[in-house]
């Protein structure tokens, strides 16, 4: 199978943004725990040398200032990892409804591959053998249908004349089944 590699990242934009959304809300919860922190140990080494509070003062909101900074930096990197990752989660299950979508109007039951990296992996793999399962289990169904219609054929011969029409009417309906059958 050629290398298959999506170009659009939001696949599923309401769950990747929520998904992003949660993660970037718990980074940013815990990454604001350290300004507290800090400012808590400068109120003490300013009350320990209150000589130079002015100066300890404008250090510590430089630092505070540039935590910040480095923490919106740090929360749009996660939040762009979360895009990327909530990708590899929302393309494979894009790809499953578009195949069952796809069989539902009459495509072609074939397998289904998700890229190299994708989650769920397994979920593909029990797709596939499902498809082989029923696959099998319409080509003996249809086998049963072929050997069903001869029998009915066989059996309009002796059957009496009024009883025909009704033999009749089931040989075209299992003929239009089969029909089916060789048109996929």
């Amino acid at each position: 199978m050629a290398k298959y590699k999506r170009s659009i990242f939001l696949i599923n934009p309401k769950f990747q943004y929520k998904f992003s959304f949660i993660v970037c809300s718990f980074t940013l919860l815990a990454t604001m725990i350290y300004p507290f922190i800090i400012v808590d140990l400068f109120d003490y080494i300013i009350g320990q040398s209150p000589e130079n509070a002015q100066n300890f003062i404008e250090t510590r909101n430089e630092f505070i200032g540039l935590m910040v900074l480095i923490s919106c930096v740090f929360l749009a990197f996660i939040f762009l990892f979360s895009i990327f990752l909530s990708h590899k989660i929302a393309g494979p299950m894009y790809k499953v409804s578009k195949h069952l979508q796809s069989i539902r109007e009459g495509g072609e039951v074939r397998d289904i591959y998700f890229r190299q990296g994708d989650y769920f992996q397994e979920i593909a793999d029990e797709i596939n053998e499902t498809n082989n399962y029923f696959l099998n289990q319409r080509e003996d169904d249809f086998t049963y249908l072929e050997e069903v219609s001869s029998y009915i054929a066989n059996l309009a011969l002796v059957v009496p004349e009024d009883k025909r029409p009704v033999l009749a009417e089931i040989q075209s309906n299992l003929s239009k089944i089969q029909s089916r059958n060789k048109e996929d």
